[in-house]
């Protein structure tokens, strides 16, 4: 199982606007390349990519097509206020987070 935990949604320091046209560019190439994702999880400001005003949302959608669940953090979530304007996958917990972290293969995290 490859799991795919998104904890911002930014790629790397430096321009915020710089660090998310690559964390774009990163999914995008992602599922071009057809490796099967089985989980992705977002967590911080990874919730971003889930809800209202994502610029990835029909990229997680195509992921979801393809199989791939997605959870968002649900403190996180409640802690921007962002409950309400989920748009793709399930409310997530950490104890989700952990279960799957450790019975993964393989973990990508993009940072």
């Amino acid at each position: 199982m490859i799991f795919l935990y998104l904890n911002s949604d930014k790629m790397g320091d430096g321009d915020p606007e710089l660090g998310k046209k690559l964390l774009k560019s990163f999914l995008s190439e992602l599922l071009a390349s057809n490796t099967k994702i089985d989980f992705v999880g977002c967590v911080n400001s990874g919730i971003n990519l889930t809800t209202e005003g994502s610029d990835v949302l029909e990229i997680l959608k195509e992921f979801e097509k393809r199989g791939t669940k997605i959870a968002t953090c649900g403190t996180c979530l409640k802690h921007y206020g962002k409950t309400e304007k989920l748009l793709i996958g399930q409310i997530g917990t950490m104890k989700m987070t952990v279960e799957i972290m450790t019975k993964a293969d393989k973990v990508i995290r993009v940072n």
